[in-house]
C-alpha cells in the first residue's frame, strides 16, 4: 500500500514528495514490498512500514493534499490506524488481538484493492477475502433449471440474512417457490418463520443441532430432557425440581439466532441433587435457555421431519444448485472479480447468471420431445462394456 500511494503521489502532485522521498524510501518502497513466508526481521519492517505511512500522512495533511489524493488517501489512513497504534511513549507498535486490539472483520479493509472486501471464514477450513454470492434457481423435473435471483452480500454477512431479501425480490417478480431447498447456511429458526407468516414459503434446510454441552457430548441431561411448560412459565428438570425464574425473551448477540428465554434453578434446588454431575458443571444452579414458543414448536417439528426418508428425498434435489456454484466458479471465473466494489461485483454475478441461462435455454429440444439424456462419461462407458453395473441417477448417490 505504502508503494501505491507514493507512485500515486508522484502522477498527481510529484511536488508533494520532494523532501520526503530519500534514498531510504527508493531502497524500501522502489518496488512492491512482500513480506513472504519466512521474512527477514519481519517486526522491523512492519515497524518501519509503519512509520513511512504515518509520515506520508502527515505531510500530505500538513500540505492541505489528503483531498487530492481522495479515497486512497483515506484507504490508507484507515489501513494505519487498523494495523497500528502509539504507546504511551508515543512509539508505533503493530496491533494484536491480545496487544490494542483489532477491528471488526466487518469493516477492516484486507486488500488496498478493492477496500470494499473482507475477510471471511466458514468452518475450519474456508477463508477468503472478497464477497459472497447466493445463486438461487429452479428444480423442475425434465427441463431447464434456470436462475431467478442472485445476491451479492459483503463476506461477512451471515447466509440466512440474505434469506428476506431474496424471497422480496422473488415475489416482486412472480417467482415465490412453495418450497424453498437451502444450505444448513439459511436456515435460521427466525427467517424459517418469517418466510412462513410473510411470503407462505417453506424453508427446507437442516436446521443446526442443540448447541449445549450434554448434547455435543451425547451425555448427561440437555436441554430437550426438561418439561417446558409456557402456560405455567416453568421448567420442570428430569428429577422433578420446577424453576424459580423464568426470564425474557431476550435478544441475542447474533442478527440470526431467535429470542433466548431462560429459566433458572436455585442452589437449593441443584446442589443436593444426586445427578448433579450429569446435569451441569456450574458451581451455583442449572439455567435453560430456549427460543418463545412459536419457534420452539417450529424448531422441535422442523428438526422431527428432517429425519424422515421424505424429507431426505426431497432435499437430495437441492443438490443441483452445487453443480451450479461449480459452474459459476470453474467455469465462468465467478471467484475472480473483474470489477472493484459491491456493486461492480454484483453486475459480474448477474451478467455471469444472464449467460448461464441463456447457454441452457438455447439447449432444450424443440417443444414436444424429451431433453436427451446426459451423455455418458469414458469411464461409465468403460463399466457398460465389460458388463459392470453402475447407478444411473446421481440423485441415487445423494439419497
Amino acid at each position: 500500500m505504502r508503494g501505491r500511494a507514493t507512485r500515486a503521489g508522484r502522477g498527481t502532485a510529484p511536488h508533494l514528495l520532494t523532501g520526503l522521498a530519500g534514498e531510504e524510501w527508493g531502497r524500501r518502497s522502489g518496488r512492491p514490498v512482500r513480506l513472504g513466508k519466512n521474512p527477514t526481521r519481519p517486526k522491523t519492517r512492519i515497524n518501519t512500514t509503519g512509520e513511512d505511512a504515518c509520515r506520508l500522512l502527515e505531510h500530505l495533511y500538513r500540505h492541505g493534499a489528503d483531498r487530492a489524493f481522495g479515497p486512497r488517501g483515506q484507504a490508507l489512513g484507515q489501513i494505519v490506524v487498523q494495523n497500528y497504534y502509539r504507546d504511551a511513549a508515543g512509539r508505533l507498535r503493530w496491533r494484536t488481538a491480545a496487544d490494542g486490539g483489532l477491528p471488526p472483520s466487518s469493516r477492516a479493509i484486507v486488500s488496498p484493492y478493492d477496500t470494499e472486501a473482507r475477510y471471511a471464514r466458514r468452518g475450519q477450513t474456508t477463508r477468503w477475502k472478497g464477497f459472497v454470492a447466493h445463486l438461487t434457481k429452479t428444480c423442475t423435473p425434465g427441463g431447464a433449471n434456470v436462475i431467478t435471483d442472485v445476491a451479492t452480500t459483503p463476506a461477512t454477512t451471515y447466509d440466512a440474512q440474505a434469506l428476506p431479501g431474496i424471497h422480496t425480490r422473488l415475489k416482486r417478480r412472480g417467482l415465490l417457490p412453495a418450497e424453498h431447498l437451502v444450505d444448513g447456511g439459511y436456515t435460521s429458526l427466525v427467517h424459517l418463520e418469517q418466510a412462513a407468516r410473510k411470503h407462505q414459503v417453506t424453508v427446507t434446510g437442516p436446521l443446526p443441532g442443540n448447541p449445549t454441552r450434554q448434547h455435543r457430548q451425547n451425555e448427561g441431561f440437555g436441554r430437550d430432557d426438561f418439561h417446558i411448560d409456557f402456560d405455567r412459565r416453568q421448567v420442570t428438570c428430569p428429577q422433578g425440581q420446577v424453576s424459580r425464574g423464568w426470564h425474557g425473551p431476550y435478544p441475542t448477540s447474533s442478527p440470526t439466532a431467535a429470542p433466548l428465554i431462560v429459566a433458572r434453578f436455585t442452589k437449593g434446588q441443584c446442589q443436593p441433587c444426586p445427578v448433579r454431575p450429569q446435569c451441569t458443571s456450574r458451581e451455583s444452579a442449572r439455567n435453560v435457555g430456549f427460543p418463545p414458543r412459536e419457534l420452539r414448536d417450529l424448531q422441535i417439528r422442523v428438526r422431527a421431519e428432517q429425519q424422515t426418508p421424505d424429507w431426505q428425498a426431497r432435499y437430495a434435489v437441492r443438490s443441483g444448485v452445487v453443480g451450479t456454484v461449480n459452474e459459476f466458479a470453474h467455469g465462468h471465473g465467478m471467484r475472480r472479480c473483474r470489477y472493484r466494489g459491491q456493486p461492480k461485483a454484483h453486475l459480474q454475478h448477474v451478467f455471469t447468471a444472464i449467460a448461464v441461462n441463456i447457454e441452457r435455454l438455447s439447449g432444450l429440444p424443440p417443444t414436444g420431445e424429451a431433453p436427451p439424456p446426459r451423455p455418458p462419461t469414458a469411464f461409465q462407458d468403460f463399466l457398460d462394456q465389460h458388463g459392470i453395473p453402475r447407478l444411473k441417477s446421481r440423485r441415487a448417490v445423494s439419497g
